[in-house]
């Protein structure tokens, strides 16, 4: 007589319902196993992760605005920031309680700079997190209508450009340390500067694309439920880049 298979996918894998012969019941390591299954990542998970991550972003920000935290407290801030985004981008298991941690001293961070560019330029802040959740929410509109796709030649385009533009930073900043000045001119306000910050931005902001690729493929995939906040740390780490980029051309705008 040959065994009985279980039309309910729960049970499908149950090693007692597997076997040949008369039909077994689970047993109860069977089901322990069930219920110690980890959660498959949806992208549910994504959006509530991301959505906690920028509201401790937002409420570290408005604390150091209202504390006027001063420049060395922000440096510190954004030092450590850095730090952290480090060990969470090469650590192989992701720790929530440091993905929130880097969210949390970024916030001081941008609250402190966004406070400083208040004062000098007036609304420049909320100018730029009005562009950048406008660029973001396009750039997602564009992905999930099927405009913007991630094929392997527009994978291989944007990384190369964004690392290439990112390069040029550094020895824009390298250049200035040593020899002093503006460096490349890359960074100082001239027509050179906005034209690269406007590049700097678009081919930034389309690294979002690959983003929202790389999570699709990771729900596709069924990793577990934990990694949601590997991809929400990624996608805030791009939107705390693009808002102080965005600031960074907006007053270059206004002091002309």
């Amino acid at each position: 007589m040959a065994g009985l298979q279980s039309s309910n996918p729960v049970f499908g894998n149950a090693p007692s319902l597997k076997q040949g012969g008369r039909p077994g019941y689970p047993t109860a390591d069977d089901v322990a196993g069930i219920y110690n299954t980890p959660q498959r990542m949806t992208m549910d998970d994504v959006v509530v992760k991301t959505g906690i991550l920028l509201a401790v972003v937002v409420g570290a920000g408005a604390f150091a605005w209202v504390a006027q935290v001063g420049a060395g407290v922000a440096g510190i801030a954004g030092l450590l920031g850095f730090a952290l985004a480090l060990v969470n981008i090469f650590k192989k298991q992701v720790s929530p309680p440091l993905v929130l941690a880097y969210a949390a001293v970024e916030g001081v961070f941008l609250g402190a700079i966004s406070r400083s560019f208040q004062a000098r330029y007036g609304g420049l802040p909320l100018q730029a997190a009005v562009a950048t959740s406008a660029i973001f929410g396009g750039v997602l509109l564009g992905y999930t209508s099927g405009k913007l796709r991630a094929t392997p030649r527009f994978t291989k385009v944007i990384t190369g450009a964004f690392l290439g533009l990112f390069a040029l930073v550094l020895v824009n900043g390298l250049i200035s340390l040593i020899g002093g000045g503006s460096g490349l001119g890359l960074r100082d306000g001239s027509g050179l500067a906005i034209a690269f910050s406007l590049a700097f931005i678009v081919i930034g902001s389309l690294t979002f694309v690959l983003d929202f690729d790389r999570a699709t493929q990771m729900v596709n995939a069924g990793v577990d439920e934990h990694e949601s906040w590997r991809v929400a740390f990624g996608l805030v780490v791009g939107l705390v880049w693009l808002y102080l980029e965005v600031l960074r051309l907006l007053s270059y705008l206004q002091r002309r």
